[in-house]
């Protein structure tokens, strides 16, 4: 697969503070699991640490498919 084709074209890249919206979060939670890599995958447009940070809504809700049955699952 090209990487031109890993997202449908349609679908607007979101920022931070409208992916945290759109999971019901505050943007400081977003940032503190992208701190330690437990959120939902992002991309850094730009170089350097001030690059802007953006969120596909593919892998935002591929972040959401995460199920548990129980609390003591999550941590496994």
């Amino acid at each position: 697969m090209a990487a031109s084709d890993a997202y449908p074209h349609n679908e607007q890249l979101l920022t931070t503070k409208e992916a945290a919206r759109y999971l019901r979060l505050s943007s400081r939670t977003l940032e503190g699991f992208r701190v330690r890599g437990i959120g939902p995958r992002f991309i850094k447009a730009g170089s350097g640490l001030r690059s802007r940070v953006l969120y596909h809504p593919a892998d935002i809700r591929a972040w959401l498919e995460r199920r548990f049955s129980s609390t003591s699952e999550y941590g496994v």
